[in-house]
């Protein structure tokens, strides 16, 4: 089983005050380039219809590589693990740049009608100072667009106020982000929030009993020992010699799959610094049935982010200017963007449903097994299948922080 989660805000301010960061409305420009096709842009070929949702997918996913690539070369993110939800990022800069589009709203109609054995929910909400009123065509959009639900906090009590917003979180992600907010402000007047929970049960799920210790080589120095999991059995399989790469699909009930991308003993940061959507749709298309003696460590990861600067380098420079017009949410008040933060958690052990386990009840030749040792430092991606979305990725340097 695998349970995911993840949560970004952004914190609103009355210009009058004091501000590090703000945002103009140029991001809806901005966002446009990086997670929208032009009008005249060619989109992939895809069998069958090319629903709204497909026409998003290419560039949410070269949003979310480009986010890794400067995530993964920040100095602060050296040696640490990196997990985020390209999806909700994407999605959450189109509510705060009002970009209320049916692409949108089809991919979260698909997400909750094609998860008939997933738990996958999807949404939104905006925390509002008491006795400011934002437009009520922007609480409509939300709501409309990103299932997004208004309730009232009194920023003026900053230490309620993050009571108020963290159980709210806490509930939405079945208490797998219980601590969010840290502090606010007394001068906010709102709270947007993204959030995603995500709950797969594996096809094939590994037995409990045959995990063990077993060592994980974060570096070339650095050994630690974690819970491995083990089993025996078909995974669809690919080892890319060009690129110095095995990749696992570990498919769950449902729609849904987790993708291993394990490079060779070092060769990560080569992987990680050429690796793009065409490789993912490469591999997904080269890998094959393979009796594996799969080895996967057992774990538990949580990275959060402070995403302003990081959006800055990424192009959106006009977007944080001292002119920041949110007019779309508020004609009354002066607004700008005080913080972006991001938080996102990933949990993987043994579990899978009764059917499932049912079937791992596979006798074969140890001889006939290639083994395979997820025990080194390596990418992860969550993908739903009906939607082509990464819905989340990152990479698992050490699984015991």
């Amino acid at each position: 089983m695998a349970n995911t989660s993840t949560v970004i805000y952004y914190i609103f301010k009355n210009v009058k005050t004091e501000l590090k960061t703000r945002l103009r409305s140029s991001l809806h420009a901005d966002h446009h380039q990086h997670l929208h096709h032009g009008k005249d842009a060619a989109h992939p070929h895809h069998d069958g219809e090319d629903k709204p949702c497909h026409k998003l997918s290419p560039r949410n996913a070269d949003f979310a590589f480009s986010l890794y690539k400067k995530l993964a070369s920040r100095p602060d993110t050296q040696g640490k693990n990196i997990f985020f939800s390209p999806l909700s990022i994407s999605m959450a800069l189109s509510m705060l740049a009002l970009v209320v589009n049916e692409g949108y709203e089809h991919l979260l109609h698909m997400l909750d009608h094609s998860q008939d054995a997933l738990l996958l929910e999807i949404g939104g909400a905006a925390a509002v100072q008491k006795g400011f009123k934002p437009e009520d065509k922007f609480l409509k959009d939300i709501q409309h667009f990103y299932k997004g639900e208004a309730f009232s906090v009194d920023f003026s009590i900053p230490e309620v106020a993050v009571q108020e917003i963290n159980k709210l979180i806490a509930k939405k992600t079945k208490d797998m982000i219980t601590d969010m907010v840290k502090s606010l402000d007394a001068a906010t007047v709102m709270m947007l929030i993204n959030y995603m929970y995500f709950k797969g049960k594996w096809q094939e799920a590994f037995k409990v009993e045959d995990t063990s210790k077993g060592d994980f080589h974060v570096d070339e120095n650095t050994t630690v020992s974690v819970d491995m999991m083990n089993r025996n059995g078909e995974y669809d399989f690919y080892y890319d010699q060009g690129n110095f790469t095995s990749v696992i699909m570990l498919p769950y009930n449902g729609n849904a799959s987790m993708m291993i991308v394990l490079p060779d003993q070092g060769k990560m940061e080569e992987v990680e610094k050429h690796i793009s959507k065409d490789h993912l749709k490469y591999w997904k298309d080269k890998v094959h049935k393979t009796t594996l003696d799969l080895y996967m460590p057992k774990f538990s990861v949580s990275a959060s982010s402070c995403l302003g600067d990081t959006l800055k380098e990424m192009g959106m420079i006009d977007a944080f200017s001292d002119s920041a017009d949110f007019s779309g949410i508020s004609k009354v008040a002066k607004l700008a963007v005080s913080k972006v933060l991001h938080k996102a958690v990933l949990s993987v052990d043994e579990q899978g449903t009764q059917a499932a386990a049912a079937t791992t009840l596979e006798f074969m030749p140890l001889s006939l097994l290639f083994k395979t040792e997820v025990n080194r430092p390596f990418l992860v991606f969550i993908v739903e299948k009906n939607t082509r979305s990464i819905l989340f990725m990152g990479k698992i340097t050490n699984p015991t922080v």
